[in-house]
């Protein structure tokens, strides 16, 4: 059976939508018919993001919001309610380690903590609460997070709260893939492996020298990096009808560990 999917009349939100798994994701469910709600912080790359969309004849709205501010994620949420409808499909994909590098314990302040958190779990949290009623409403819905690898196992840059956080992401995706779904609401995550994404993870390759991206790769069943596409294909599965009866679950994309 050849899956074939279907978002045409879906209206989907994207957070961390300016480049990397937001980008591809967003592309792919336009590509497949979703009205597409960009979202981020970091204006320019996000109106490339709504470019990139409408060539390959997507729908695409772009929007600049702070995620950790609830009052923004309600006025969002407001919006596309009053343009679009319900919102179909949800996908926190915001998220990362905000610039931060890995030190001792002792030395992590509680702004650097905090501040991975509010982005990597309290952002999803009030996002999934926005889009909740409507869901419910409709008794349908689809919410996808993207977890990490370091959520499942360790940071590989040392980065407690990054680990934490992503862990907490996994967590709150099984607790509310149970609250919600006796209103047919699938909630699931997908935990990344290492991938070329953005100018982060860039860095984070390029400090580990030719030695060390080869030894990366050799701990990889499959003896390949991933690309974002691949993250965003498994998105594509979550958000479809194919996947109506699964949901609290947690998939790695990761080639194999």
């Amino acid at each position: 059976m050849k899956i074939n999917f279907d978002f045409t009349g879906k209206t989907a939100i994207v957070t961390g939508a300016a480049h990397g798994f937001g980008r591809a994701i967003s592309m792919a469910l336009a590509e497949h018919g979703a009205h597409v709600w960009a979202v981020d912080i970091v204006a320019d790359e996000l109106d490339e993001t709504d470019r990139l969309c409408e060539e390959m004849g997507g729908r695409c709205e772009a929007r600049v919001v702070d995620i950790t501010k609830p009052d923004a994620v309600n006025a969002l949420v407001e919006e596309i309610t009053r343009s679009s409808g319900q919102v179909d499909i949800l996908v926190n994909n915001a998220g990362g380690v905000l610039g931060q590098v890995g030190r001792p314990l002792e030395t992590v302040t509680p702004e650097q903590w905090n501040a991975i958190f509010a982005v990597n779990v309290s952002g999803a949290f009030y996002l999934s609460q926005a889009v909740a009623p409507g869901m419910k409403a409709a008794k349908s819905g689809r919410i996808v997070n993207i977890s990490s690898g370091a959520g499942l196992t360790i940071s590989l840059t040392g980065i407690q709260a990054y680990a934490a956080s992503k862990a907490a992401l996994i967590s709150l995706t099984r607790q509310l893939g149970h609250e919600l779904g006796a209103w047919g609401i699938t909630v699931n995550c997908i935990a990344p492996g290492f991938v070329r994404s953005n100018a982060n993870t860039e860095r984070q390759w390029e400090s580990y020298g030719a030695d060390g991206q080869q030894a990366l790769v050799d701990s990889i069943a499959l003896k390949k990096l991933g690309t974002p596409e691949d993250i965003a294909h498994g998105v594509l599965f979550f958000a479809s009808d194919y996947a109506g009866w699964i949901t609290g679950q947690t998939i790695a994309i990761d080639g194999g560990k």
